[in-house]
């Protein structure tokens, strides 16, 4: 595709975000790995379940280093 909507994207993108932490919460191992979705200026995704406090962990588990953020975004925002 050459177009996406971004509201679309978004709203796909958290159901597969909740369907992976069912899953996992189901003992299943072998799940989305929607964590390793950022925005575009490296921002994680504060709407994904358990925020970006979890995201962040996801990453830290497969050895990111996430960074404060700086600027306009708020405190509770994590740069990868």
């Amino acid at each position: 595709a050459d177009k996406t909507c971004i509201k679309v994207t978004g709203i796909f993108l958290r159901i597969a975000a909740e369907a992976a932490e069912e899953d996992k919460s189901n003992g299943k191992t072998q799940i989305t790995p929607y964590w390793r979705v950022i925005d575009k200026e490296g921002y994680l995704k504060a709407k994904f379940s358990g925020g970006v406090k979890a995201q962040a962990s996801h990453l830290k588990e497969e050895g990111h280093t996430i960074l404060s953020a700086k600027g306009k975004k708020t405190t509770s925002s994590k740069r990868f």
